[in-house]
C-alpha cells in the first residue's frame, strides 16, 4: 500500500485533476490511499468567508460564497460532461456542502461572533468538496474509489484550529476505515488537514496539514512509501523565486528533511517527517506536472552522504535579547525564561546564551506582547525587528574542512546578529537584516554549491 498526497495545485483545474487522475491509474497495483487537499487557493478563499461573516459583511460573505461554488460545481460540470449520473451526484453533493456552509456563515453574520469551532468548520470544506469532485472523476475513469471520512479516523486534541493529533487513536482507526473503503475498490480518497476530537466537533491541523495527514495515515497503514505530489521537481538547494541556479537533490536524509521543513523550505509541512521515520517509511516528492521526474528521496540516514544540502531561510522574524545580572552563577534562570515563552505559546527558533544574555528567534507573525511583558519583570528585554533567519543544512557539515570559511565569506559586507550550530551537525544559522536577504542567499549559494570542490570531510 502507498500513500499519495496531492496538494493544490495538483488539483487546482480540470487540466491538474485530469492528470492527477492519470498518475493514480498508474499505481493502481499498489493500493494506494490517495489524500488530497483543497483546489489552489480555495482554503484563502474560506478565511475571507470567515473574516468577512465575522465582520457581519453580508455582502462580501454571500460574494465569496458564491465564487466558492460557482467554482466547484463548475468544475465538476466540465470533468463529469461525459458522465451524467456522475456529474449530477457531484453537483448535488458539491451544493449540499455549499448550504450548509452558507447556512453557517450567514449564522456568524447574524451574530458577528467566529468562534474557532465555527471557523474550523468553515475552512475544512475545502477537502470536503475537493475530494467528492476527483472521488466522482476518478470513478467517472473507470477507476472504482471509495470515499473516507478523514474526520471519522484523524482523531485530534481539543484545540479547533491546532489539532494535534492523538496517535495512538489514529493507529487504531485508519486500518479498518481504510480497508472498509477498499472492499471491492481499485483505491480509496480521503482529506488532508481536516480531522475531529474525541467529541466528535471538527478540527483542524492547520496550514500545511495535509502532508502531515498523509504521512499519518501512511504511518497507520504501514505503507511502502509515501509520496507528496506538488508543483516542483523535489527538494532543492534553495528557494528557486529567490535563488538562480539551484540544483534538485536526488536524496536527503529524515533529519535533513525535517530541518529543511523546519527553517524555511515551503516544499513539506515541518511535522510531516515524524510519522514516516517511526515506521521507516520513505518519502517521494514529486511534481505532478512532470510525472516521470525523478523528484526527491528521503531516507534514513545511513543510505546518505555527507555535505551540504540546503540553505533555507525564513524571511520575517524577530530577534528577542533578553540580559540580567542574575543569569550568572544562577540555577533556574533559563526555565523561567522558557516557561513565559511555553505558557504564552509562542515557539522559538533559535536561542544563543552567554553569562548575562539570551537571544532567541521568534516568527514575526508570533504575538510577544505578553512574553515581553513578563520577561521585562525581571530582565532587561531588546526586540529587533526585520530580521531574517537563514540556515545552511547538511549532514555533518560542520566536519567539513573549509565549511565555516565558505558559509561566513559572503557575510563580510553585512551584520550578523545571531549564530546558531545545531548540536547534531546538521544546520549552522544565523541572522541578518531583512534587507540583505536575498543578497545573502543568493552569494552563499554561490559559494557552496557553485564552487563545492574545496569542501572535504576531515
Amino acid at each position: 500500500m502507498i500513500i499519495m498526497k496531492f496538494g493544490g495545485t495538483s488539483v487546482a483545474n480540470f487540466e491538474a485533476i485530469t492528470r492527477t487522475i492519470f498518475i493514480i491509474g498508474g499505481k493502481l497495483d499498489q493500493k494506494p490511499v490517495v489524500v488530497v487537499s483543497a483546489l489552489s487557493k480555495v482554503t484563502d478563499l474560506l478565511y475571507r468567508i470567515s473574516d468577512a461573516a465575522a465582520s457581519m459583511d453580508v455582502a462580501a460573505t454571500k460574494e465569496h460564497l458564491d465564487t466558492l461554488r460557482k467554482r466547484h460545481v463548475d468544475l465538476a460540470s466540465e470533468l463529469l460532461e461525459p458522465s451524467p449520473m456522475h456529474k449530477d451526484a457531484a453537483v448535488k453533493r458539491v451544493n449540499e456542502i455549499c448550504d450548509a456552509l452558507e447556512d453557517l456563515a450567514m449564522a456568524v453574520c447574524a451574530v458577528g461572533e467566529l468562534s474557532d469551532r465555527n471557523k474550523a468548520i468553515i475552512i475544512s470544506n475545502g477537502e470536503l468538496l475537493s475530494s467528492t469532485i476527483i472521488c466522482h472523476a476518478m470513478n467517472a475513469k473507470g477507476i472504482r474509489t471509495g470515499f473516507i471520512d478523514a474526520r471519522k479516523m484523524m482523531i485530534t486534541s481539543q484545540s479547533y484550529l491546532k489539532g494535534e493529533p492523538i496517535v495512538d487513536e489514529i493507529i487504531a482507526r485508519v486500518p479498518d476505515a481504510v480497508a472498509k473503503a477498499y472492499e471491492g475498490m481499485d483505491a480509496v480518497i480521503t482529506q488532508g488537514f481536516i480531522g475531529s476530537n474525541l467529541n466528535g466537533e471538527q478540527t483542524v491541523l492547520g496550514r500545511g496539514g495535509s502532508d502531515y495527514s498523509a504521512s499519518l495515515i501512511g504511518m497507520a497503514v504501514d505503507a511502502e512509501r509515501i509520496e507528496i505530489w506538488t508543483d516542483v521537481d523535489g527538494v532543492r538547494t534553495a528557494d528557486p523565486r529567490k535563488v538562480p541556479n539551484t540544483k534538485n537533490l536526488e536524496k536527503i536524509s529524515f533529519e535533513e528533511a525535517a530541518e529543511m521543513a523546519h527553517f524555511g523550505a515551503k516544499v513539506l509541512h515541518p511535522l510531516t517527517i515524524e510519522p514516516a521515520v517511526k515506521k521507516n517509511i520513505p518519502i517521494y516528492v514529486l511534481n505532478s506536472m512532470n510525472p516521470s521526474g525523478k523528484g526527491t528521496a528521503i531516507l534514513r540516514n545511513e543510505l546518505i552522504e555527507d555535505g551540504v544540502k540546503s540553505v533555507s531561510f525564513k524571511e520575517n522574524i524577530r530577534v528577542i535579547n533578553i540580559f540580567s545580572m542574575k543569569m550568572i552563577n544562577t540555577s533556574g534562570f533559563l526555565r523561567r525564561v522558557f516557561e513565559i515563552f511555553s505558557e504564552n505559546k509562542v515557539s522559538v527558533d533559535l536561542i544563543s546564551t552567554s553569562e548575562a544574555n539570551i537571544s532567541v528567534t521568534v516568527d514575526a507573525s508570533e504575538k510577544i506582547d505578553k512574553v515581553v511583558e513578563e520577561l521585562s519583570e525581571f530582565a532587561e528585554v531588546v526586540v529587533d525587528d526585520d530580521k531574517s533567519q537563514v540556515s545552511v543544512i547538511g549532514k555533518n557539515i560542520v566536519k567539513l574542512n573549509g565549511m565555516l570559511k565558505k558559509t561566513f565569506t559572503p557575510l563580510k559586507k553585512c551584520n550578523v546578529y545571531m549564530i546558531s550550530q545545531g548540536a547534531s551537525f546538521v544546520n549552522i544559522s544565523f541572522v541578518v537584516d531583512r534587507e540583505e536577504l536575498t543578497e545573502v542567499v543568493c552569494d552563499l549559494h554561490h559559494h557552496l554549491f557553485e564552487q563545492p570542490e574545496e569542501l572535504e570531510t576531515f
